[in-house]
Parts: C-alpha cells; sequence; structure tokens
C-alpha cells in the first residue's frame, strides 16, 4: 500500500491498545521500544490534526474482584498486579487524550470507549498496540461490528508470539480493516491540510 492509497478524513480517531508500563516490559516479538516509540509519533501527528488519541490501558481493582473469571486452560492473572503494571508511560500521555481502562481483552467491553468515539463523531480508527492477537484483535473485531473503519499501523504493533502477529495481520485484519505503517498513515493525516 502507498500513502496515495490510504485516505483519512477528520472523523478518523487513533486507539493505542496497553501501551502501559507492564504490558510493554513483556518480550514481544517486536521489541516494545519501537512499538511505543511509533506509538508517540502516531499520537503526535493525531494531536497536531486536532484529531482524537484515546490510549487504552487494562487495569483490576486492587483486590482483584474484577478479574476475569472463567475456566479455560490457560487462565489469566490470578491476582491484580500492582498498580504501576498499568501506568501509560509520560512520554506518551498528553493533555486532551482520551483514557479508557478496560478489564477485558477488547477495549469496548464494559468500557465507554464506543461512547467516547461517537460523541466525537469518529467513524473511523487507526490501531495500534500490543498484543496484537489479543487486545488489539479483540478491539477491532468489536470495532468492525459496530461499523467503524479500521486501518491497523502494522508497525507500531507487536505481540509476545511472531507466529500470532502474523496471523492477525494476514489473515484476520485485511478482512476487517486496512493494514498500513506508521509512515503511510502520518502521510496521509498530512494531506488533510
Amino acid at each position: 500500500m502507498t500513502a496515495a492509497e490510504l485516505t483519512l478524513d477528520p472523523a478518523t480517531a487513533l486507539v493505542l491498545i496497553d501501551l502501559q508500563q507492564g504490558i510493554l516490559a513483556l518480550p514481544t516479538a517486536r521489541p516494545a521500544d519501537e512499538v511505543l516509540a511509533r506509538g508517540i509519533a502516531l499520537a503526535e501527528a493525531f494531536r497536531a490534526h486536532k484529531l482524537p488519541v484515546v490510549l487504552v490501558n487494562v487495569a483490576w481493582s486492587p483486590d482483584g474482584g474484577d478479574l476475569p473469571t472463567t475456566d479455560v486452560d490457560r487462565p489469566g492473572p490470578a491476582t491484580a498486579p500492582p498498580a504501576a503494571f498499568s501506568e501509560i508511560p509520560a512520554e506518551l500521555a498528553a493533555l486532551g487524550d482520551v483514557t479508557v481502562t478496560k478489564r477485558h481483552w477488547g477495549a469496548f467491553t464494559g468500557t465507554e470507549l464506543d461512547l467516547q468515539l461517537r460523541r466525537r463523531g469518529v467513524h473511523r480508527i487507526v490501531l495500534a498496540g500490543i498484543s496484537t492477537s489479543v487486545g488489539v484483535e479483540s478491539t477491532a473485531r468489536t470495532a468492525w461490528e459496530h461499523s467503524y473503519g479500521l486501518v491497523f499501523a502494522e508497525d507500531a504493533t507487536a505481540d509476545l508470539d511472531a507466529a500470532s502477529h502474523a496471523h492477525s495481520f494476514e489473515k484476520i485484519f485485511p478482512r476487517i480493516g486496512r493494514v498500513s505503517s506508521t509512515a503511510e498513515i502520518i502521510a496521509a493525516l498530512d494531506s488533510l491540510r
């Protein structure tokens, strides 16, 4: 895809999934510092064009009472991680960003993300973050079901497993949105001037 093929409009928002201290510390297939740097570049570009930036993190209450409880073969955490786990890095956040805290994989489940986007007139989402096959894909599937247009910043997204990342980007995301890069997305934003 070239920048000329990707068009964005003023009804587009950036949604970054789980770029938070605890997740960024995990052993991702693409270095998390690269993902964070590209997330910062995207956020700065969206802010420069006065378009919404949504920072999503995952957190649970200190008592762990809101942790997902399901009978699965590979359960999630048994106790809530410390508060620092959920902190969004200072270099990413800016005044005016929308913040959404989720308790499940997807950013729409049990949150006001849909409300925040619709009130701002958003109909298209640029999506990136960690991890590709869990938080990003879960959010993307629900966004698609809610009729949002989707653009995925492949190089600003990572997974713990390279094969899972590849599966999402090769098999799932092209069916529900457009796969692009940070540079192509920024170029499409700059063409809005």
